[in-house]
């Protein structure tokens, strides 16, 4: 055993490790007889290419992704043999049948297609769509079908409308369910679910199921004897419903939740067995369960804790989920519907050795929000040990959203910081998901101030603990994270540095140049604009800089439409004008979110310069020095 300092711990697992190591499985769907998934390519900037049985149903340069609401999903789906994709290499949606591959949308980005629903009986292909030919207007998004015989030169035949948004487009027994909402809502604030007779070309009278104010209803399918299920927060929680034509009722009551915010299309959160059962997936103390739910509310639990279930799909009498877990790449894996048995079938990558796996713990502090959940992942090397009495150096992590959710899912990004001798905090502020309605509420109008005092209260709890060392605490996040890391490092001097990815300093540049799908988003966390400006100047960081006093490495896409790279620019610059260390790399051909191999390297590789030099340690790896301004 070495004794040597925190941070400086020589590790296997390294940035090519961390970079190639583990392949992306997503978007799983039945596909002919069986299966396909999204897998990403880590070696080709993360191209996304559909999978089935091994098999690359997509080859180079085809990449699988939807455009929509700017994240994206349900970029793919196959009904028998047929198959349908969303191609960003040429921005068009493409169909293969017996006679091969053709594209069925016209030869324009300014019509973007998602949650693809293919209907090979019906001859169509419908499909959310949203329409950005007009540049003196807001993108309008309808629900289309698309003939799968033809290109489709006018973009579609428009089946519904008149609603901002819409979502997981349903069809069976002539019947089309959808969910729809409207600014200034998000969908997981309030939605409505509909149906209306459609051939798939026409719908006719609309009855609306369920849904509303304050209610979030999300991913209807229909079972095969026509009645239709759902999952709605009604109760506080996302559980599964039926509607049988006349009334809806609640299949299952449960303290936890059964879906994720929409914040991408497609990503079933459940399947339909049969009449009587639905394969389900819910959340308890952050972590995923999976189990087979009967329609007359008794469920089969299938064994064991996952750290996420990240889609679920029912094939021929077979279950399938791809399993994220805490000690190994995720998987997918089949399911036995009768004994609960899991089998593996594609792993994302090789399982690391454990003895260099941070398994993280769930723990619970109180805040002055409320309790809150986080995972603490320490320091874990077989080969060393830190001197005696000295306490790791500690990064708090902030996820997006900022309604997203912090998973513990085995990240290699993670473990090659605790190798390396760092802890890790990753914290579900108020406003994450997994908890319940109330939980995400609890950041209504607090955004910037219930997510900074739950990240400052972990780091309290931490340090009560006697697990880090209070003088060397980092601060990083990414979009919505980056605004909670920003804004922390302004509203506190809890963090001794902060690492801000395409993160968000003027509230007031959000609201008014963003995109639609988050043009409102501020009205509930934050306040309506312009009408509550005065709330938007109190919380953006870039007008308080006055209080920083910690150093800062800013990573910014020079494409991204969510962030714009001004943002980034400006922050940088009011940093450097106080005097602190600052480092601002801008990366071209970025979006919001790093997508290429080199930008992923350059990343990883600043971050460990930036600490280096901050807290004083000779890393283990030869990584390229990081210019840091006003570093004495």
């Amino acid at each position: 055993m070495t004794t040597a300092p925190h941070g400086s711990w020589k590790s296997p697992i390294g940035v090519d490790e961390v970079l190639g190591s583990a392949v992306g499985l997503s978007c799983l769907g039945r596909l002919g007889e069986g299966v396909g998934w999204l897998e990403s390519r880590p070696g080709q900037n993360g191209r996304l290419t559909l999978v089935q049985d091994g098999d690359e149903i997509t080859p180079a340069p085809i990449n699988v992704r939807s455009r929509v609401m700017e994240y994206g999903g349900g970029a793919w789906h196959a009904d028998g043999d047929v198959v349908a994709w969303c191609n960003d290499d040429d921005g068009r949606v493409w169909v293969r049948d017996e006679t091969g591959d053709r594209p069925v949308t016209p030869e324009t980005r300014d019509l973007r297609y998602g949650d693809l629903r293919v209907h090979a009986d019906l001859g169509v292909l419908l499909a959310v769509r949203e329409d950005h030919r007009d540049d003196e207007e807001e993108a309008e998004t309808t629900i289309v079908s698309l003939d799968l015989a033809t290109e489709n030169s006018d973009g579609g035949t428009v089946l519904v409308a008149g609603a901002t948004f819409y979502a997981h487009p349903a069809l069976a027994h002539g019947q089309l369910a959808w969910v729809e909402w409207n600014h200034p809502d998000m969908p997981w604030d309030a939605t409505r679910l509909l149906v209306g007779p459609c051939d798939g070309h026409d719908v006719g009278d609309v009855t609306v199921v369920a849904g509303g104010e304050d209610m979030s209803v999300v991913h209807p399918q229909w079972s095969p004897d026509g009645t239709l299920y759902f999952l709605s927060d009604t109760n506080g929680y996302w559980t599964p419903w039926v509607w049988d034509g006349s009334e809806c009722r609640e299949v299952f009551s449960a303290e936890g939740d059964f879906a994720r915010p929409t914040w991408v299309l497609g990503s079933d959160r459940f399947a339909v067995v049969d009449d009587d059962r639905l394969l389900v997936t819910w959340y308890e103390d952050g972590y995923a369960r999976l189990g087979v739910l009967g329609t007359d509310g008794t469920m089969r639990e299938v064994p064991g804790r996952f750290a996420d279930v990240d889609g679920l799909a029912v094939a021929f009498g077979t279950g399938w989920a791809l399993l994220a877990h805490a000690d190994r790449p995720a998987e997918l894996a089949r399911l036995d519907l009768e004994t609960l048995q899991l089998t593996t079938v594609r792993s994302g990558g090789e399982a690391p050795d454990p003895a260099w796996v941070s398994v993280p713990e769930s723990i619970w502090f109180d805040g002055d929000h409320g309790p809150t959940q986080a995972w603490w992942y320490p320091p874990t090397n077989p080969d060393f040990t830190a001197p005696a009495g000295e306490l790791p150096p500690v990064i708090v992590n902030t996820h997006g959203g900022p309604t997203g959710m912090a998973p513990c899912d085995y990240s290699p990004a993670f473990a090659y910081w605790t190798s390396r001798g760092f802890g890790i905090i990753d914290v579900n502020y108020s406003g994450s998901a997994g908890f319940g309605r109330a939980y995400r509420n609890r950041l209504y109008g607090n955004w910037g101030v219930a997510d900074v005092a739950d990240c400052v209260d972990a780091v309290e709890e931490l340090v009560e603990r006697g697990l880090v060392d209070p003088d060397r605490v980092v601060i990083r996040g990414g979009s919505a994270g980056g605004y909670t890391t920003l804004q922390s490092l302004v509203s506190s001097d809890a963090f001794a540095a902060g690492v801000s990815s395409y993160g968000i300093g003027d509230l007031e540049m959000l609201a008014t140049d963003t995109h639609k799908f988050e043009s409102r988003y501020l009205d509930r966390i934050v306040g309506p604009y312009p009408e509550a400006q005065e709330v938007y100047l109190q919380r953006s960081p870039i007008h308080h800089v006055e209080r920083l006093s910690s150093p800062m490495l800013i990573l910014q896409g020079l494409e991204d439409k969510v962030v714009p790279p001004n943002q980034a620019e400006a922050m940088a610059q009011a940093v450097r004008e106080k005097g602190l260390p600052v480092a601002l790399v801008m990366f071209p051909g970025e979006g919001h979110g790093f997508r290429q191999e080199a930008t992923r390297r350059t990343v990883l590789e600043a971050q460990q310069s930036f600490f280096a030099q901050l807290f004083g340690y000779t890393p283990a790896d030869e990584v390229p020095v990081l210019e840091v301004e006003n570093l004495d």
